[in-house]
């Protein structure tokens, strides 16, 4: 499937019909799988042979589908979890222990911040957060002997920065530590961030993955291109014997292509249970196979919007990658040439009190805390997704007070500026 583009791979990827079989991924509903003898199943919780056992770990419906996302991002491996923030959890605590340290971009989803300034710290793990156009000496002084991590959004929520991919990924390798990128936004039909340097990628499948607000969900992939072994003393869940497993070393047994989900799966997902059912997971294959249609239409939007926005006298100011005014618009012309996604942020002449009134006029537009939908939504994000930072947080995060965060959906794009027009007065 490597060599088919990316359209193709929305559509067949991931799950190959036998002779008669179903057409359609079939949803496995079953949390558990019948063996003839307990030899056999013992192979399974020994990792000696591949199958199904029970649906907390692993459940064919949904591999079907972390295998399609992985064929798209061009990874070798691929897993899905209950939620987004479950595959950023997962993707970081699978190289952290109570001791380390991971280097964080500061615009990214609020969520995800509070995550790593403030779960992970009582985990022991601790974290230093840098502006996503930090200098090169800003870059390195963040790292740590402990550092077994660095982490950002390809393109930030809701600030919408895009992340120096090549220039992270640098950083990351020189020590020896994986770039994880958060690549939600884009989808790899605009961006695959394997290709700039990233060695694991997550998204939250809950938004244009699935698309219609259907289903909640998260995926993992990883690229296969990082050499656990190279530097095994940093990454020892992966590099030395797992005693639950019998003394299983992930990297030596299952190599560098698969060891990592293999470690997730087997250890996270055991322990802490984030599963998508099948069932989201049957949705989130729907979603899919029409991701690289929708994609263009939301970029469509986006830009007609963010264009409609830099005009009008109340707003003070656009973010979107794509205006030729925007900071990271040579960032977004070198990743993303095919666009980056339907999100526009924008601040109004009046702050908070401005955003609030902003929102209370729009009819098409609906408030949700959500995003990346087929219909349009807005929110102000310092008293929603960003309601645990405050007001300094904010402003490191790219997120002054008064920020609206509009996602364009798959209407007319000559509608949504006319409930624009209406709202702004």
């Amino acid at each position: 499937m490597s060599q088919y583009g990316i359209g193709t791979k929305c559509v067949q990827a991931g799950y190959t019909p036998e002779n008669g079989g179903p057409r359609q991924i079939p949803i496995i509903q079953s949390t558990t799988f019948k063996y003839d003898t307990s030899e056999d199943m013992g192979k399974l919780f020994d990792l000696e042979a591949p199958g199904y056992f029970y649906s907390r770990l692993q459940n064919p419906t949904c591999d079907h589908v972390a295998a399609k996302i992985a064929a798209m991002e061009g990874g070798t491996a691929g897993m899905l979890t209950s939620s987004g923030q479950a595959a950023n959890f997962f993707a970081i605590f699978n190289l952290c222990e109570c001791g380390g340290h991971i280097v964080a971009s500061s615009t990214i989803y609020g969520g995800t911040y509070n995550l790593i300034k403030v779960t992970l710290a009582k985990m022991g793990i601790e974290s230093t957060f840098v502006a996503p156009d930090a200098s090169d000496e800003e870059l390195e002084a963040a790292f740590r002997p402990q550092t077994k991590a660095v982490f950002g959004e390809s393109i930030a929520n809701p600030a919408l920065t895009v992340l120096d991919l090549e220039k992270f990924a640098a950083a990351a390798h020189r020590h020896h530590v994986p770039l994880i990128v958060d690549n939600t936004f884009p989808t790899p039909v605009n961006l695959r961030p394997i290709e700039w340097g990233a060695d694991i990628v997550t998204h939250s499948t809950t938004k244009y993955m699935d698309g219609h607000g259907a289903a909640v969900g998260g995926a993992i992939v990883d690229s296969g291109n990082f050499d656990w072994m190279a530097n095994a003393e940093k990454f020892p869940g992966l590099t030395t014997p797992d005693d639950s497993y019998h003394g299983i070393v992930y990297a030596q047994k299952f190599g560098q292509g698969g060891a990592f989900i293999t470690k997730a799966t087997s250890q996270l997902m055991r322990d802490f249970g984030c599963v998508q059912s099948p069932q989201n997971a049957f949705y989130l294959n729907m979603g899919l196979e029409s991701l690289h249609v929708r994609m263009a239409r939301h970029v469509e939007n986006g830009l007609a919007v963010a264009q409609y926005l830099e005009k009008h006298p109340a707003v003070e100011k656009v973010h979107y990658p794509h205006l030729p005014s925007d900071p990271g618009y040579a960032l977004a012309e070198k990743y993303l040439p095919n666009g980056g996604c339907g999100v526009v942020s924008f601040e109004l002449s009046g702050g908070r009190k401005a955003a609030e009134s902003f929102l209370k006029r729009l009819k098409l537009a609906a408030i949700e805390t959500h995003v990346a939908d087929a219909r349009t939504c807005c929110l102000n994000p310092a008293t929603s997704t960003h309601r645990q930072m405050n007001d300094e947080e904010l402003e490191r995060a790219g997120v002054p007070a008064g920020l609206v965060r509009m996602s364009c959906g798959l209407e007319d794009k000559e509608d949504l500026i006319a409930d624009l027009r209406e709202a702004l007065g």
